[in-house]
């Protein structure tokens, strides 16, 4: 949260598993047309929240399986848990406000008489949740049941069920909702409300969100019954909600659109060539760039001269790339190579991707731009910690030219096959 100075333009608090993360879409590319947006657009002057039902553990295995972005804040066990940044630090005084009135060993004593319960895997049994398997015939029976005792047991506790199957018991004062009630307190209290706040979900443990004042809410087009019926009863007539069109991520790219919230067509949405920006964006520029350069070799734009062109035009002539294994190479001749290399990605699941970027002016028309380079093929993905000088020059038809590239692997993510090869920028 410290990254702003002020308020956050919008701050996106996002479910994963089925709302920004879509299991059934193999090449990612509603995940990949919101993260493309996001860091084109908003990641400088915004906050991106994930609220996920997920462990810890389970949270950073699927961070290793989709091309998803690094959030600023991460909600994570059904809202028990909140951290932040890349480091995920924890926060404490939420911790602390948890633990009032919980007793987990209440919790595991009284649902032991309930044969309908299955414990779910080590992984998700969090210090404040105890997760359940249960069918969803019997679900509500047992809800009913299980409530009466931990009450008379003077626990203070929360029973949360979506999917069809979880059954997750919480403090009281815990859940994805009050979580994000906590964390625009905190905003409030040190002068930072967001403008504008666009909650998004798919399950019934994402109910709570929509339920705080003032949010504009998204079902995306897959949401399941539980979610749909919670809607039905109790925020039907609610304008701030809607339940969208288009699966996942791009169901939250179209909220965007749809509450005006800000701009909400991605880079990878827009055809080359690329119209002439009003005002220059260098976030933009470098999104645009790995855009590009992923549909050249994935054979998503023409074969044509005039991609070639366009990327010497906003390359300066004796400008240089530092390769992640030190070697330098003039920028216009890696072009000149990568012309060679058309549609050698067609049908192979290859993926170009930024994440974490951040931008540093270094002058009145020129900046310094750092962000996570992923490159990914099937199951195989490297990432480099790169640099890019950018400087502003109004007066060519581009408006910008790029001076510099600068790369180093990420620890454990380091190419040791042809991901590597020359005709990588």
């Amino acid at each position: 949260m410290d990254k702003l100075n002020g308020s956050a333009r919008l701050m996106i608090v996002s479910d994963l598993d089925h709302t920004m993360v879509d299991h059934h879409d193999e090449e990612n590319t509603s995940l990949l047309r919101f993260g493309a947006l996001w860091e084109s657009v908003y990641c400088q002057d915004s906050l991106l929240v994930f609220s996920t039902g997920r462990s810890p553990i389970l949270y950073k295995e699927l961070r290793k399986e989709k091309p998803m972005l690094t959030p600023d804040i991460t909600i994570l066990s059904v809202g028990t848990e909140i951290t932040y940044g890349e480091a995920m630090v924890p926060d404490d005084g939420w911790v602390e406000y948890l633990n009032n009135k919980w007793d987990r060993k209440i919790v595991l004593e009284e649902t032991a008489g309930f044969s309908q319960l299955k414990l779910q895997a080590e992984t998700e049994q969090r210090p404040h949740k105890v997760s359940f398997l249960v069918d969803k015939t019997g679900a509500q029976e047992v809800i009913k049941s299980l409530s009466e005792k931990l009450e008379k047991r003077g626990l203070d506790a929360k029973i949360i069920y979506s999917g069809g199957q979880d059954l997750d018991i919480l403090p009281q004062g815990a859940g994805k909702g009050q979580a994000l009630a906590y964390l625009l307190k905190k905003l409030n209290s040190c002068g930072k409300p967001p403008n504008n706040t666009l909650v998004c979900g798919d399950s019934g443990n994402d109910a709570e969100l929509f339920s705080i004042p003032g949010v504009h809410g998204v079902m995306v087009s897959n949401a399941q019954e539980e979610l749909l019926h919670w809607h039905a009863e109790n925020a039907k007539d609610n304008p701030k909600i809607i339940h969208a069109t288009e699966r996942c991520a791009a169901g939250i790219i179209q909220a965007i659109g749809h509450f005006k919230l800000g701009p909400n067509i991605s880079p990878r949405d827009m055809e080359f060539p690329y119209a002439k920006e009003a005002c220059f964006k260098p976030t933009d520029a470098v999104v645009k760039f790995y855009v590009l350069y992923e549909k050249w070799r994935r054979a998503e734009v023409s074969k044509s001269d005039s991609v070639i062109q366009y990327l010497k035009n906003i390359t300066l002539a004796n400008g240089v790339i530092i390769d992640p294994a030190g070697i330098e190479r003039s920028l216009h001749a890696s072009i000149d190579v990568l012309g060679s290399c058309y549609g050698d990605k067609q049908g192979k699941k290859y993926r170009a991707w930024v994440d974490r970027l951040v931008i540093t002016q270094i002058g009145s028309d020129s900046w310094v731009v750092r962000f996570d380079l992923w490159v990914s093929e099937g199951d195989v993905r490297v990432c480099s910690l790169s640099s890019l000088a950018v400087n502003l020059k109004p007066e060519t038809p581009e408006g910008f030219v790029l001076t510099h590239i600068h790369k180093t692997w990420l620890k454990g993510y380091a190419s040791r096959d042809e991901l590597a090869c020359a005709c990588k920028l």
